[in-house]
């Protein structure tokens, strides 16, 4: 699954467009937008409630669940019986084009889906199901799901998600042989062990937590304009508003910057210069692939972790300045994935769902777009990401500092967006 080079685009043009777009909404915001306008999670139109009740009800909650742990037994028996070839082998688009690309649409439509979706949640919800008073009487009594015998560490907050996530990009990106059904499924096996092992220790909110693709698909949903506010109404609102809700955990930046890195990576990972790297290192390729991703995440949170620091500088003291303004990468990181990720998706998604269908030999789908509209997409998506990050990133900080130093204490954070809009567009257009 490859990448396109050489976009029919001026870099010129590209990034003349790109600074021009951050300077001017930088100057109007610091001019215009005086006070924070965004709630978080207090804010929101509530929906009928007919459609509350229908999507609070056990037997949509259930049906979903269901749903969620079929295709996975679906994907299962492929990669135990299925062809070796993932050309007749659904379960490698599934994992990577399906599950991967498809969340982030998924999500951004309907909110954080796959905490109903996710399978490992329904298994253990299965394995742990309070028992029966007929049975407790001869039976040892068990824990409920949400009955865990130690507490989860509040310290530990998204961690264990972000490096879930490494993993995962790793899977995908580095390892020597990420399609095979002998990669797949030994993947498989320690990611379902580690995650029911750790969910029978500290109870069923260690998926919100622990799981990857929930801290993933939960992050993606900040951005979405179906949410629910702090009494548990379900509400259309400006995405603004959800992304403004985005919890300050440990965690949350390493999360935010893995995501970021590891697109990165896959943005050069193909290119000849590191693709002569890798084979000429002494290391062997998987090391030195493996180090290029995660110099990629380092080099990304380094960046933010500097650009803290100067804010701190140029604004004085601030409460855990590090995740303050973390949300506002979040933006930026959706424009990455849908710059990266929008022609792989349509193409190779219907391509997956054919092949599961039973279809042999199917034929790579036509591209969406010409060469010359994929490039004006993806300039686009990078550049609306960053401009909705500084939109973010403002309004946070006209509520954190004192007016006089809200606009200075935004110019770190304006040289950071730019030089991730270098790096982003330079990776596409290169």
């Amino acid at each position: 699954m490859g990448s396109q080079h050489d976009l029919p685009i001026s870099p010129f043009y590209a990034f003349a467009g790109a600074f021009t777009a951050l300077f001017v909404s930088f100057l109007a915001l610091g001019l215009l937008w005086s006070t924070s306008r965004f709630q978080g999670n207090r804010s929101g139109r509530p929906l009928p409630a007919a459609v509350q009740r229908v999507a609070d009800a056990p037997a949509t909650r259930t049906a979903v669940r269901v749903l969620g742990l079929a295709a996975a037994l679906f994907v299962l028996l492929h990669l135990l019986f299925g062809p070796d070839d993932p050309a007749r082998n659904p379960a490698p688009g599934a994992v990577y084009v399906l599950l991967w690309v498809g969340l982030v649409p998924a999500s951004l439509l309907l909110g954080p889906v796959w905490s109903l979706l996710n399978p490992l949640r329904t298994l253990h919800r299965l394995l742990h199901r309070p028992l029966r008073p007929s049975l407790r009487r001869v039976l040892p009594a068990r824990r409920g799901p949400q009955r865990p015998s130690h507490p989860l560490p509040s310290r530990l907050g998204l961690w264990p998600a972000a490096l879930g996530l490494f993993g995962f990009t790793w899977l995908e990106l580095v390892s020597p042989d990420p399609a095979s059904r002998t990669t797949l499924l030994t993947a498989f096996a320690v990611f379902v062990t580690a995650q029911l092992g750790l969910a029978a220790r500290f109870g069923e909110s260690w998926f919100a937590e622990g799981d990857p693709f929930e801290a993933y698909s939960t992050l993606l949903a900040r951005f979405s304009p179906l949410g629910r506010r702090d009494d548990g109404r379900l509400v259309l609102r400006n995405p603004f508003h959800g992304l403004d809700g985005t919890p300050e955990r440990p965690g949350l930046v390493a999360t935010v910057c893995v995501l970021l890195g590891s697109t990165a990576y896959d943005g050069f990972s193909d290119s000849p210069w590191w693709i002569n790297t890798i084979q000429t290192s002494p290391l062997g390729r998987t090391p030195a692939a493996t180090l290029g991703l995660l110099g990629s995440v380092t080099l990304v949170a380094t960046l933010y972790g500097l650009c803290a620091a100067a804010t701190r500088l140029v604004s004085g003291p601030l409460p855990g300045p590090l995740t303050a303004f973390a949300h506002s990468l979040l933006p930026i990181a959706l424009g990455y994935l849908v710059a990266h990720y929008f022609s792989l998706f349509v193409t190779e998604a219907s391509r997956t769902v054919i092949i599961a269908g039973g279809g042999d030999d199917v034929p790579a789908p036509a591209p969406p777009l010409d060469p010359g509209g994929l490039a004006a997409l993806q300039v686009i998506a990078v550049v609306t990401g960053h401009v909705l990050g500084v939109i973010a990133a403002h309004d946070r900080s006209v509520r954190l500092f004192p007016p006089a130093r809200a606009v200075a204490g935004q110019l770190p954070l304006l040289a950071l967006m730019i030089t991730y809009t270098v790096g982003g567009l330079s990776l596409l257009l290169n």
